[in-house]
């Protein structure tokens, strides 16, 4: 059984990139109850909200408890080498040739990062009850938002909320559920959840999330020791089950048009590639061993070894591809060239080109079946 040591805190689920399959979510003149909780803190719009209060709940600790990094600082890949292990997960993303990692052992202790990317107003969150990493844009209809942590789940899920208007946002979904913004969404951004080992191949030169953040916390450990055995349940969730898989089995998710899939670690596993039409979009999913579990052992670097994933379009220079694993590399069955777990062209006829990532999760089942109903489970 897992012992929580630090805040309880919560988690995500991304996914949609454009028309989305079924949701929870309500219009927001639907819901009429009261809130259940104080208020007082808050400059909130209650009378607006898509989602009934009754489905919202204390995680632990007050507005702001789990502090978000408004200033992150960053090092270099050589300076982060002391304490940053092979097998350590980190949050990668990248735009305008900017590749920045964001270490999970930071992250689970603060949840949310506000930042800028190669020029584009970002944030970073990270959710130890449902392990998993989404990247939003800031800017929604031409006004910059930065985000902070509300203390409250919905579905054992972070709820986060901006600090213009105190509108509170479910991070599964992106969408504002209480307040004045309440139906808008954030666009979703393809942040990986990879090694450090993986990210320092790649992105030599990228820039890593240091560990002077203004706050005093444990960075290395976890206080979350033995939450992703998956024969345990979720912690504080109160929803559905869905039946297909254990609550707790980790997923890749994708959600195209309006079909949304789920493809199983236990599965990828095995097959390592799969290639699959999601909302008539030709993709590949990858999966590679040599990364650690940031919620198995006290340790993060210690963890049991999970995995990483990648999804990506199949098509370069107007051609589809098609690939395997041959052991020590993807590789693809039209050139040859040898690809790496983040879509680059690595060796061989395709060297420097890049595959067009596809903006994908890696969650529990139960965080993204709750969210996204209609989901399709992959079986090989």
């Amino acid at each position: 059984m897992w012992v929580a040591v630090g805040w309880l805190v919560a988690c995500t689920a991304p996914g949609v990139t454009s028309t989305p399959s079924p949701t929870r979510e309500k219009a927001a003149d639907l819901v009429r109850d009261e809130p259940t909780f104080a208020t007082s803190d808050w400059k909130t719009d209650f009378s607006r909200h898509s989602a009934p209060y009754s489905e919202i709940m204390s995680g632990g600790p007050p507005k702001d408890g789990i502090p978000a990094i408004d200033r992150p600082e960053f090092v270099s890949v050589a300076m982060s080498e002391s304490w940053l292990e092979n097998r350590e997960p980190v949050v990668f993303y990248e735009f305008n040739g900017d590749a920045r990692a964001y270490p999970v052992q930071i992250l689970i202790w603060h949840e949310i990062v506000n930042d800028v990317v190669g020029g584009k107003l970002v944030v970073i969150t990270f959710c130890p009850l449902c392990h998993t990493a989404i990247a939003f844009e800031r800017e929604l209809e031409g006004r910059l938002y930065d985000f902070g942590t509300t203390g409250k789940l919905r579905f054992s899920d972070l709820v986060m909320y901006d600090r213009q208007t105190e509108s509170w946002w479910q991070q599964a979904t992106g969408e504002a559920i209480v307040g004045q913004l309440t139906g808008k969404r954030l666009t979703f951004l393809p942040a990986s959840l990879i090694s450090w080992a993986e990210f320092k191949a790649a992105h030599p030169r990228g820039q890593v999330l240091s560990k002077n953040t203004g706050h005093s916390r444990s960075y290395g450990r976890n206080p979350y020791v033995g939450y992703d055995d998956i024969d345990q349940p979720p912690f504080l969730y109160q929803g559905p089950a869905d039946g297909r898989l254990k609550p707790m089995e980790r997923v890749v998710t994708v959600a195209l048009g309006r079909e949304a899939v789920a493809y199983p670690y236990s599965v990828l596993e095995k097959e390592k590639v799969i290639h699959d039409e999601v909302g008539g979009r030709g993709l590949v999913v990858l999966f590679k061993k040599g990364t650690a579990s940031a919620l198995d052992t006290e340790a993060i670097p210690q963890g049991r070894d999970v995995g990483a994933t990648g999804v990506f379009d199949r098509v370069v220079d107007g051609r589809s591809l098609t690939f395997r694993w041959d052991g020590a590399t993807f590789r693809d069955k039209e050139t040859n060239t040898s690809w790496n777990l983040l879509g680059q062209g690595i060796e061989g006829p395709l060297q420097g080109k890049r595959l067009e990532p596809i903006i994908h999760g890696d969650h529990f089942w139960f965080a993204w079946a709750v969210f996204q109903l209609q989901t399709r489970v992959f079986s090989p």
